[in-house]
């Protein structure tokens, strides 16, 4: 798997840290490089994960907030922030998520690792439930706020 990586100037302190991580996990780490704003470093990660050069994107920045919040508005990223484990390889099994921002000012190195590791280490589960869902972010990728809901009598539990 390909991964793009991308971090402002804040993130900076973790591109070690999660490059190895993928190289580590078997997967070939792209370098997109560090721009000094969020949003250009999520639009390049997006680029390449949506134009075919990569399979995944991982971006970051202080928080992990800003550069989710970024490349979530592109179309085809399906990205969160992801600060443990759990979360990195949860967004993937279960929302097919194709990018995870992290945030150098709240994980350390080994944290980041753990969760690109995570992100790269799993597949989406294909069950019938996270397809009908993933469906349902895609029309409102596509169809916005005339996305039509489900009649709420019809919800299944859980």
């Amino acid at each position: 798997m390909r991964v793009a990586c991308g971090f402002d100037h804040a993130g900076v302190p973790l591109t070690d840290a999660v490059l190895s991580a993928i190289r580590s996990a078997g997967h070939e780490p792209i370098d997109i490089g560090c721009w000094d704003d969020y949003q250009d470093t999520a639009l390049a990660v997006g680029r390449a994960v949506t134009g075919g050069d990569a399979d995944r994107g991982i971006v970051v920045c202080g928080s992990g907030a800003g550069v989710a919040v970024a490349a979530s508005e592109l179309p085809g990223i399906r990205a969160t922030v992801a600060h443990d484990a759990y979360t990195a390889a949860q967004c993937v099994a279960h929302d097919d998520c194709n990018v995870i921002a992290l945030g150098a000012r709240v994980i350390g190195s080994a944290i980041a690792a753990a969760c690109a590791a995570a992100f790269v280490g799993t597949d989406f589960s294909g069950e019938e439930r996270h397809v009908r869902r993933l469906g349902k972010v895609q029309r409102m990728e596509s169809e916005g706020l005339d996305a039509p809901l489900d009649d709420p009598l019809d919800r299944e539990a859980g």
